[in-house]
């Protein structure tokens, strides 16, 4: 027998916000182009064409008394209760995320401490040797700080890691800015745990890329689109929407594809394909081409839960959050059982590009 280390997802939590913000709550913004001039439609018109190209119907966002590393801890302490471990026993907590702490009437991102630093504190543990830090990298960030916990169990340093995606996107968005639309506020964890096997279970294989070189600049931070803006050297999340769409449609893919075969998986083999949430039907673009990589014209369907139209894109949250409703039966008409294959990917800020076969226990 050739016993062996494998990283498993022994627990899931989430934070979904209440606060429900349909498109029609948006009909009273004013929106700019990005040289500064009014758009010269109605708010209806924009609206319907915004849920026509994104899917998305609603989002939410957290309430004025809650912060990005509040959100974190809820969502963490689901996970440990699921997991039904010690939370003195964890050896890291890393908590991903872009811009830390902001507040409802304050949009400085604070880092300091870190989110995990502030996690760990809420959690009240005591155990010097669980470090906590925070990784920045997109709306994969989550994914990424996933493949680095499975590095650490690997490696022997680690058995009990928390992994958490957190970001509240709402505070950031320029409300100017047609794109604010797209954003929402959210938070999910996973509790990755080191089991011995005699078959390959849990994390299979992984792959990242990072297209700095032509792509650095699709997302970025800038001014308001108004320019009558009160507060002038406020900064908001702003992307080149259209380059990234077709950024992802060329690169997603490839990047999943490079990922099962470096777990020499083919396509047909996967039961369940989980993308991060930006724009629905950029999603179903990314799906058809995957399956054009091997000769397939049409993905089967139901093979690629949705969680956009209702809950928006909360950055890093949207993938250990799809996971857990998913783990827990509630996503409707998608189930999965012991010994399925998922494929976990993600695209974002740098431009990032990262993928993970999961296979469940």
């Amino acid at each position: 027998m050739n016993t062996k280390i494998y990283s498993v997802i022994t627990g899931t939590g989430n934070y979904i916000p209440e606060k429900r913000m349909s498109n029609n709550d948006f009909l009273i913004n004013e929106f700019y182009e990005t040289n500064g001039e009014k758009i010269n439609k109605s708010n209806q018109e924009i609206v319907d064409k915004f849920l026509e190209i994104t899917t998305i119907e609603e989002r939410r966002y957290i309430t004025d008394n809650l912060k990005t590393s509040d959100i974190a801890f809820f969502a963490g302490v689901e996970a440990i209760k699921s997991a039904n471990i010690d939370k003195e026993d964890l050896d890291y907590i890393i908590v991903a995320n872009n811009f830390g702490d902001t507040l409802f009437n304050n949009r400085a991102v604070d880092h300091v401490p870190s989110l995990a630093s502030k996690v760990k504190h809420k959690l009240e543990i005591k155990n010097p040797e669980t470090i906590a830090y925070d990784i920045t990298f997109g709306c994969p960030g989550w994914l990424q700080a996933l493949i680095q916990a499975d590095y650490f169990i690997k490696s022997g340093d680690a058995k009990k890691i928390l992994v958490i995606g957190a970001d509240v996107l709402s505070r950031i968005s320029d409300p100017h800015d047609r794109d604010c639309m797209l954003y929402a506020d959210g938070a999910g964890a996973v509790l990755l745990e080191a089991k011995e096997s005699d078959t390959p279970i849990g994390i299979l294989a992984h792959k990242t890329r990072s297209d700095t070189y032509s792509h650095a600049g699709l997302l970025f931070m800038g001014k308001s689109y108004n320019p009558d803006f009160e507060k002038k050297d406020d900064l908001f999340l702003k992307m080149n929407g259209r380059r990234l769409y077709q950024y992802a449609l060329e690169t997603v893919p490839q990047a999943i594809k490079a990922c099962l075969d470096k777990a020499d998986i083919h396509i047909t083999k996967v039961n369940k394909v989980l993308i991060h949430q930006a724009n629905g039907k950029m999603d179903d673009a990314i799906l058809k081409r995957l399956y054009a990589l091997y000769e397939i014209d049409d993905a089967p369907e139901n093979i690629m839960p949705m969680t956009i139209a209702k809950l928006g894109n909360s950055s890093v949250a949207t993938l250990p959050t799809m996971f857990d409703l998913l783990v827990k039966n509630k996503l409707n008409h998608h189930q999965i059982q012991k010994d399925d294959l998922l494929i976990f990917a993600s695209v974002g800020a740098g431009m990032n590009i990262n993928a993970l076969v999961y296979k469940m226990t």
